[in-house]
């Protein structure tokens, strides 16, 4: 079993960006061109390692590799982009690696890319790279190439010894039980659960009882034998249940116009542990779009528009104008929802001037996006 933090620090530590392994400091794979840059590595990093997996680390400093960490990426989807825009597509996943110095909230993301062991091109246009490319690393650059395509393994024993390096052990499992427990979440309700004598789930949260249910608000859920987070949300609620066998995460956001919120269920996330030491994650999304009168929409979203034309002028709102900004994201991404295809770009533009003026109003909007991107890729 790999302890993924250890993996990018062996990573980090032995290898500048080769022909198996990149490094960012961002992906923006909502914008075009973050999106069409992200699919030309993972395309160039597939067919460069047709035998062993091959990675980028997320989060990292160009320069002097300093790890200064994102947002927690919550896509369960990315496999979906991939096959979205590529032919012979890789086996694809993104996990967020806790890292002790940095923030609440922020991680190191790790896409691990396995080669289909067949050419990998692009399927279709994208930006300003043309469907029939095929891409190719050369040292720590990702290139189309046009003629002489053959897949060569050449990375297979020295990504075997950087994964070897990084395998886990009793100790470190231990150490992230109490750290998760005693340090990073001493002011929450902590759990865990052991499955199959060998994984360990912890999860921290501040717990809700309605009826007979439970919720929980503040969640982070780690895998810690891995070092990865299975879940973080600083905003959303969600329910926990788990036998023997699977542990299952159903997430839920809240929507409504103004101060009529309710929950709606988002997705079902369920790991399933096998007995020969391996884990599956699937996941469900659950979520239908709530509908309103579309002239109260019209209304609000023309409000909305307004409101962020005014604080890109002048940051000062009066107070019905900052109550108004608290619901921006969720009365947005219900517009979208419900035929207001504009929304969209409206949200993104709302992206910078939030980023600046208001740092809830920006958090809730991130989330609103991340709701957008699980739907479209389900």
């Amino acid at each position: 079993m790999i302890n993924k933090r250890l993996l990018v620090k062996n990573l980090l530590a032995h290898n500048d960006e080769n022909s198996f392994y990149d490094k960012k400091r961002f992906i923006e794979i909502g914008e075009r061109e973050g999106k069409a840059k992200f699919l030309k590595h993972v395309c160039a990093l597939a067919n460069s390692n047709p035998e062993n997996n091959s990675f980028i680390v997320i989060g990292v400093e160009d320069e002097d590799n300093k790890i200064v960490g994102v947002d927690f990426f919550d896509d369960s989807k990315i496999q979906n982009l991939v096959n979205a825009y590529l032919d012979n597509p890789p086996l694809i996943s993104y996990e967020n690696i806790p890292f002790p110095h940095l923030p609440e909230g922020k991680v190191v993301g790790l896409v691990t890319i396995k080669s289909a062991k067949k050419i990998c091109s692009l399927r279709k246009n994208i930006w300003k790279y043309y469907g029939g490319s095929v891409f190719f690393r050369e040292g720590s650059i990702s290139l189309p190439k046009a003629y002489g395509v053959s897949l060569v393994d050449i990375n297979s024993e020295a990504v075997a010894t950087i994964e070897l390096h990084a395998r886990n052990n009793i100790e470190l499992t231990l150490d992230g039980v109490i750290d998760f427990i005693n340090n990073r979440h001493r002011d929450l309700k902590s759990n865990y659960k052991v499955f199959k004598e060998q994984f360990v789930v912890c999860w921290a949260g501040h717990e809700k009882k309605v009826k007979k249910d439970t919720y929980y608000s503040r969640v982070d859920i780690e895998l810690i034998n891995e070092q990865v987070k299975l879940f973080y949300s600083a905003l959303d609620e969600v329910s926990i249940s788990f036998n023997e066998h699977a542990f299952t995460i159903v997430e839920y956001i809240q929507l409504g116009i103004s101060k009529e919120q309710k929950y709606y269920p988002l997705e079902r996330v369920v790991i399933t542990f096998e007995d020969n030491g391996t884990y599956q994650i699937k996941s469900k999304l659950l979520f239908e779009a709530p509908q309103y009168d579309k002239k109260t929409l019209y209304h609000i979203f023309n409000a909305n528009n307004a409101l962020i034309e005014k604080l890109s002028k002048n940051p000062s709102l009066v107070l019905s104008e900052s109550e108004d900004l608290e619901y921006l994201a969720a009365t947005y991404l219900i517009c979208y929802l419900n035929g207001f295809e504009e929304a969209k770009q409206q949200m993104e533009k709302a992206r910078s001037i939030l980023k600046k003026t208001n740092a809830k109003a920006y958090q809730s909007l991130k989330d609103s996006l991340r709701v957008l991107r699980k739907i479209k890729y389900s």
